[in-house]
């Protein structure tokens, strides 16, 4: 029998923590939880899943489609509406690269650090 795994948290790479954490705090209403000096930050949801943020000297930010700077990773968010969650995270400092693959079912966006992530439409 294997091992039963939860996910109990997910770290990104970034040139500044803080900013990255205020960025995705007003994005998801999650909690900030922890900052350590300018190296650090992170949020949590009630269920206990924690995304951090960490420095990076030298950062390279991935490089949507392209491959010489691989996304590596991407995180996924379900919303109610495409349009207006793409609207208010494009106010809060999100990018919208011109690739999207994803037609009308997901839209990709880059953080103010520039890690791709999607927006999803949520299950009803």
């Amino acid at each position: 029998m294997s091992p039963q795994m939860r996910l109990t948290a997910i770290t990104l790479d970034c040139p500044d923590p803080r900013a990255l954490a205020a960025f995705y705090q007003r994005a998801t209403g999650l909690a900030l939880v922890r900052e350590s000096n300018d190296d650090f930050a992170g949020l949590t949801r009630g269920d206990g899943l924690f995304i951090g943020f960490q420095r990076v000297d030298d950062y390279q930010a991935p490089r949507w489609p392209d491959q010489a700077a691989p996304q590596q990773s991407h995180l996924d968010f379900a919303v109610d509406n495409l349009d207006e969650a793409e609207a208010l995270l494009l106010e809060l400092g999100a990018s919208k690269p011109r690739f999207q693959p994803g037609g009308d079912r997901w839209r990709v966006l880059t953080d103010p650090a520039g890690h791709p992530f999607c927006l999803t439409r949520s299950s009803d």
